[in-house]
């Protein structure tokens, strides 16, 4: 189970503070590579989580070799760019998945198994606060030592056929995830492992516990 702080007194859009309230939280790694054989490269990808009650801080650092932003709207296919991922289930039966490409698109549904995906709405998506260390222009595919951050700040409403109003101890489940489809060099890494054959990040029956502090 992991375990969330957290942290009052603080504003999302304040984003200097945003950073050093994260620089007192411990980084979990990104690095459970569930498909080596066929997808072995393995960027380095962490995050840092905690919460404000108004709000779900995440942030994901990444250091990479291949990095592209091509897509350039929100619900559209930001896994085939360089992207960040956190599925989150508030129950047995619902989850959603908060994907988020490096110059801070966002994809984002509900799932309920048996029912078809239902999109967020674009006011639910824009009430995700979003911040990222690369400008939001799109860009082809980029070679080097590339390194770059993403910020989101969610509000227990983003999970939005819930009602919740607070994320103050919640117990949830959760898995978190960096993929790039598209990329010369395609990759699949989670938090907690897959057991999968093939790349599947829609599996909440692998998701990890997680705990929000009161």
């Amino acid at each position: 189970m992991l375990e969330v702080r957290k942290i009052t007194g603080i504003r999302p859009n304040d984003w200097e503070v945003v950073d050093r309230a994260f620089d007192s939280v411990e980084p979990q790694k990104i690095a459970c590579c569930n498909w080596a054989d066929e997808y072995p490269y393995t960027p380095d990808v962490r995050f840092r989580i905690f919460h404000t009650g108004d709000y779900l801080m995440v942030r994901f650092d990444v250091a990479e070799r291949y990095t592209a932003a091509l897509v350039d709207e929100d619900n559209g296919r930001v896994w085939t760019d360089s992207c960040v991922e956190i599925f989150i289930a508030p129950d047995e039966e619902t989850y959603y998945n908060f994907e988020t490409s490096c110059i801070g698109h966002m994809l984002l549904g509900a799932h309920r198994r048996g029912e078809k995906t239902v999109p967020a709405p674009p006011e639910v998506l824009a009430s995700v606060k979003r911040h990222t260390s690369l400008p939001s222009t799109p860009f082809e595919e980029r070679v080097g030592d590339n390194r770059w951050h993403v910020v989101l700040a969610i509000p227990p409403q983003a999970l939005f056929q819930h009602g919740l109003e607070a994320w103050s101890g919640l117990e949830l489940r959760a898995n978190l995830y960096k993929c790039g489809d598209n990329l010369s060099h395609p990759h699949f890494l989670s938090w907690r492992p897959i057991r999968t054959e093939k790349p599947n990040f829609h599996r909440p029956e692998f998701f990890d516990h997680v705990k929000l502090a009161k």
